[in-house]
């Protein structure tokens, strides 16, 4: 199951620095996770300062 940004984003963007598929990509409120593209290694949740990637369930 791909992981998801949730609303508690802060755009900082340390997220997609650190996804290693390049799922992640700057939208226009938040940053957003390709589904396609994710592996679920959750790499984005454990940089995340706000906690905002979840596992989508």
């Amino acid at each position: 199951m791909a992981y998801v940004i949730t609303d508690e984003c802060i755009s900082c963007g340390v997220c997609a620095e650190e996804c290693p598929v390049g799922a992640i990509t700057e939208g226009e409120e938040k940053y957003e996770i390709d589904p396609e593209l994710c592996t679920d290694c959750g790499s984005c949740a454990d940089v995340c300062p706000v906690e905002a990637p979840t596992s989508a369930e």
